[in-house]
């Protein structure tokens, strides 16, 4: 495995976590809607001039509908999904749920025979999930009805991304990466503008504070335009369950800023998470 497979995956999930502590700074002044309206809206027109200053390639008429699907299940339903299923239940809860990508992303795979999964490779699966929910302890999962709601939300939206990711790599056979994420993010625009579009017009953008500027900046050119184009990019060299995988390692690149920033320290609970995660992606990784 190309050992800058896995260092674009490690960034990846280091670049999420930062976002979470970003995002929340945002949201004490934008509403969620607005914010990831502005999100796909602002990331679009960069991700298509770059495919097109590099690739100059556009997609066949058939190529389109596998493009707007894409679109609508990793830029359009899985951000909105996820907002308002956060807006419903507890960050725990969602943090809990999150393990369940790259078990879905197999199950799809599987499904549409777009990807085979060994035995090594679907017990790394299940290690790396179980070292997740280790890491964020499943114990503090809320099931009252206020929450049920909320949970389901979270959990469409994995199912969402776990199948964007495994749908990209019959068309990256045919078209470069680049276009491929581009492509996605236009028809999730199209989408996304008329739902976000009047909260975003509502927004006075004059009165933002600095600061805002700066965190929708960094939103949008890093956990949005980077990571997604990371992900595709590894999708085409590896495979849709590796990159799944890798999401499991959002606990531990939380844990380490908290350790950084915050003082906390990782306690033996935490370290065997890790250790499970680490031998789960060993496992997938090593599986071709």
């Amino acid at each position: 495995m190309d050992w800058r497979v896995h260092g674009a995956l490690l960034a990846v999930q280091a670049i999420f976590a930062g976002y979470h502590v970003t995002a929340k700074a945002v949201l004490e002044v934008l509403d969620p809607f607005s914010l990831v309206g502005l999100r796909v809206l602002l990331a679009t027109p960069i991700l298509v001039f770059l495919a097109w200053k590099v690739d100059r390639v556009l997609p066949r008429l058939g190529d389109l509908a596998v493009l707007a699907g894409l679109g609508f299940l990793g830029v359009f339903a899985n951000q909105l999904l996820f907002i308002n299923g956060l807006e419903r239940t507890a960050a725990t809860n969602a943090s809990i749920l999150m393990p369940s990508i790259p078990v879905f992303a197999v199950a799809v795979g599987v499904v549409l025979r777009i990807e085979r999964v060994g035995p090594v490779r679907l017990a790394g699966i299940v290690l790396a999930a179980l070292g997740a929910l280790v890491m964020v302890n499943p114990l503090h999962f809320s099931l009252d009805h206020g929450a049920l709601q909320g949970n389901e939300l979270i959990l469409a939206n994995c199912l969402c991304f776990a199948s964007f990711l495994v749908l990209q790599r019959p068309i990256l056979r045919r078209l470069p990466w680049r276009t491929v994420i581009a492509g996605a993010f236009a028809f999730g625009a199209l989408g996304m503008a008329v739902v976000t579009g009047p909260r975003i017009a509502a927004v006075d953008f004059g009165a933002l504070p600095a600061g805002v500027w700066w965190g929708l900046g960094y939103i949008v050119l890093f956990p949005t335009v980077l990571t997604y184009s990371l992900n595709t990019w590894a999708v085409r060299r590896s495979s849709p369950s590796l990159t799944a995988a890798y999401t499991t390692l959002q606990p531990v690149a939380t844990a380490v800023l908290a350790a950084i920033f915050l003082a906390e320290s990782p306690g033996w609970v935490q370290g065997i998470g890790f250790a499970l995660i680490a031998g789960g992606l060993w496992l997938v990784s090593r599986d071709r």
